[in-house]
Formats: structure tokens, sequence, C-alpha cells
């Protein structure tokens, strides 16, 4: 099925898991798990400056829209986010497009990766009020950990879009997930 130059088993095995259980759930939304992109595209986005993290998980999964809330960007969208990395006029926050690179959105904040270390960093608690944070968090040690353990695993995904108990069945990422047998 899907295949990525060295993508992890893991990785590729919930992609996997997750697309097989999307074309069988026709009641779900079809916009929640993007396509890839191909080694050109991968190649002039690298030349423009894209993190190679970043295009490496394009590779394999171009996009993850979990809800309203979460998000993890495709390539286009997150060049036409990148202005997020910019510097705010009295935010503590480094921010600096030599430093970071918008992949995201959780709560109305947004999701950066560290150029150097190739963290996902963010201030998700802080959601629309996130340039007043103190600092950055590491939400996961590479996009693919941040997609892994945070957006593909039911309770912290949960956790992440706000998902109150009640609200549970009709949240399409927590049924897909289910579906895709990565719920406990």
């Amino acid at each position: 099925m899907t295949s990525a130059r060295n993508a992890p088993s893991r990785l590729i095995a919930t992609v996997d898991a997750l697309r097989l259980a999307l074309a069988e759930s026709s009641d779900l939304l079809g916009f929640t798990l993007g396509g890839t992109i191909d080694e050109e595209t991968a190649a002039a986005a690298e030349a423009d400056g894209v993190p190679r993290r970043f295009l490496d998980f394009c590779r394999l999964l171009n996009g993850v829209g979990c809800g309203p809330s979460v998000q993890l960007f495709s390539l286009r969208e997150a060049e036409e986010h990148q202005f997020y990395c910019e510097p705010v006029v009295d935010s503590p926050l480094p921010l600096s497009p030599e430093k970071l690179y918008c992949v995201g959105m959780i709560q109305e904040a947004p999701v950066f990766l560290d150029r150097a270390g190739g963290e996902v960093l963010g201030a998700p608690e802080e959601g629309a009020d996130w340039p007043d944070a103190e600092r950055f968090d590491q939400l996961a040690p590479s996009v693919e950990e941040f997609f892994l353990e945070r957006l593909a695993t039911f309770d912290e995904y949960k956790r992440l879009a706000l998902v109150d108990d009640e609200l549970v069945e009709y949240d399409d990422w927590l049924k897909l997930l289910r579906r895709a047998g990565l719920a406990d």
C-alpha cells in the first residue's frame, strides 16, 4: 500500500490502517487524510527552503485534517502559513522563519518544526493567545512522532482537540481511529 523512502514501519502501518478504514467509511469526511508528494515536488520544495524532515513526512502523508481544531498541514497549506514564523511585537517567543517552519495548528495555535533539531514545538494550551506564551513546549521529537503519539492516539488526540466525553461519538477522527484499530 503506502511506501516512502526511510519511513518507519510503524508510521507506514498506521497510515495504511487509517487509509483502509477511511476507504471503508463513506460516512466520514473524505478530506481527513492527504495523499503523498512525489520526489520532484519534494526536491523543488526543499530547494525553496522547506525542511527535509517535513518533506519526508509529506512523501508518506501530505496533510492530516483531524478535525476543526487539530491539523497537520499539507505541503501547500504549510507554505501558506509561514507568516506564523514571523516575530510578533511584545511576544517572548523566539519566532524566526530561519529557525522555525509552521507545520500545523492546534486550537488556533500554530505548531512548528524546529529547523535545526527537527522537534515539533508549540503552545497549544494558549490557543489564539499563543503569542503571549512564555515559551514553546516540545510536542514531539519529530513530525512522525507528533503524528503517531499525538494525532493517531485516541486519548491524546481527544485531549488536544478538547473533545469532551459527550462528544466523542460525533468526532470523525476518533471514529476513524477506532475503525483503524488505533483506539484502546
